[in-house]
């Protein structure tokens, strides 16, 4: 329903925050807020796998669901993964409680060619009808987020099979086979077009690119290798919807990462979103960026962690959320501090103006 203190849907909320637009209070939400740390969810992962979760469209739309009705966020995201994609591409894929495995990884030009762009209604309808029936059940007031990795960030899976530390693998396989690596990150780009575009169409009100390794190359190899992937990606979905780019670890990378093309830049909390509104200015929104780990400090220090955060950017261009996923044992009353204190924030009276970009 439309919030009477502001007269706005959670929807135009949202959206107005995405174009820099004024808007009364921040919306809030959080990323991986359908998760373990809530009973409920524990509750079904007790009688099904994550895998079965994600393709059961009933189970993914209750997990969607549970952290708007306990929490009251301000966006609801669909509950899947970032490596479906990746099965659908044709690598077998295992998600476990210990991680993700792929267990035929892609480390050769044969590996690459070998991969194709899927029809995202066929091989992954389960996500949209999931999709349908998440949007159906907000109602036209809240706002539902799709996403997907980005093309670097799929492609260490892909390349590694599992997460590894440095991502030895797949950066000796970019440095002596860039062209064929190029290859690799194009063909996922051109995959995940279709993937967000059918998301869209299936009702979204905004998608988000999770580039969660981004940090592990410096500015040299994600200009040349990932940021023209990424702006693939925005530039084909033609603006139908806000797009919302996430980069961890990625202060050395802000000076292309602001190039990326994204409607919103989200960041960890190793940098200051008023350094981050400096690089990328006044046009492109900013998302982020509490620590996940202060939600298991005392409520004071929660509170005021989450008023300094929403103090910084006076609520221009402003997404409360936090600089990663919540952590799985995040008690829930903790949560639920957090993002009702991002709710009640005072903003300044004053909106900065919007700076123009010659």
């Amino acid at each position: 329903m439309t919030n009477e203190a502001t007269g706005l849907t959670r929807k135009e909320l949202f959206t107005r925050a995405t174009r820099c637009e004024p808007v009364p209070r921040l919306p809030v939400w959080m990323m991986r807020q359908a998760g373990r740390y809530l009973p409920e969810y524990r509750e079904i992962r007790a009688k099904h796998s994550f895998l079965e979760v994600c393709k059961t469209p009933d189970l993914a739309v209750e997990v969607s669901l549970q952290p708007f009705r306990r929490l009251g966020v301000d966006a609801i995201i669909i509950f899947s993964d970032i490596l479906i994609p990746a099965e659908a591409m044709g690598l077998p894929l295992e998600l476990e409680d210990k991680g993700p495995n792929l267990p035929e990884p892609v480390r050769t030009e044969a590996g690459v060619r070998k991969l194709h762009i899927f029809d995202p209604e066929v091989e992954t309808g389960f996500l949209m009808e999931a999709l349908r029936r998440t949007v159906k059940q907000a109602g036209p007031e809240v706002p539902v987020l799709g996403f997907a990795a980005s093309p670097w960030t799929l492609a260490c899976y892909m390349v590694e099979g599992r997460t590894r530390e440095g991502f030895a693998t797949v950066k000796n396989f970019l440095y002596s086979e860039p062209k064929v690596f190029r290859e690799l990150l194009q063909k996922i780009a051109r995959a995940t077009i279709l993937y967000l575009k059918a998301q869209i169409a299936a009702g979204v009100s905004a998608v988000q690119l999770f580039d969660t390794w981004c940090g592990e190359l410096d500015l040299k190899d994600y200009t040349e290798f990932v940021l023209p992937a990424v702006q693939e990606i925005i530039s084909g979905l033609g603006n139908k919807v806000p797009v919302i780019y996430y980069t961890k670890a990625s202060h050395h990378l802000l000076p292309a990462v602001v190039r990326a093309g994204a409607n919103v830049l989200s960041v960890d909390w190793r940098i200051s979103l008023t350094e981050v509104r400096k690089l990328a200015g006044a046009r492109v929104a900013l998302q982020g960026n509490l620590d996940p780990a202060i939600l298991f400090a005392p409520a004071d220090k929660i509170r005021q962690a989450t008023l300094d955060i929403a103090a910084e950017l006076s609520g221009h261009g402003h997404i409360l959320n936090l600089g990663h996923g919540i952590l799985q044992h995040t008690p829930v009353e903790n949560a639920q501090l957090f993002i009702y204190t991002g709710q009640q924030a005072a903003l300044q009276q004053a909106q900065p103006a919007v700076e123009t970009r010659g």
